[in-house]
């Protein structure tokens, strides 16, 4: 996977809460839909697309599926990512658009 294509499957806000949320380790989908506060078939379709990018794996343990972030390396870059976003003043002048500045 490229770099563009990386950024293209982290990118979605709700992809990245999920990410959030399984940085402090594995999650149900239950757990990431109470977290995340949004609903279980839009969950259940960010988690597809974020594991068919590699980025987040799965494994069965009894009924439930648990989901975590693929390996180390991409858990440092969310928490990098999270850690930048804190630091960096925001230089929009107020008209936002869907929640973005650009």
């Amino acid at each position: 996977m490229n770099g563009i294509t990386l950024l293209r499957c982290i990118c979605d806000k709700t992809r990245f809460e999920i990410l959030t949320v399984l940085q402090d380790g594995e999650s149900s989908v239950g757990r990431l839909v109470s977290r995340t506060g949004k609903d279980q078939p839009l969950v259940s379709h960010h988690l597809k697309t974020l594991k068919k990018c590699g980025i987040v794996r799965s494994r069965d343990e009894g009924k439930r599926v648990m989901y975590g972030i693929s390996n180390p390396q991409l858990s440092a870059l969310i928490a990098d990512i999270t850690d930048a976003s804190k630091r960096i003043p925001v230089l929009c002048d107020g008209e936002e658009e869907n929640g973005y500045c650009c």
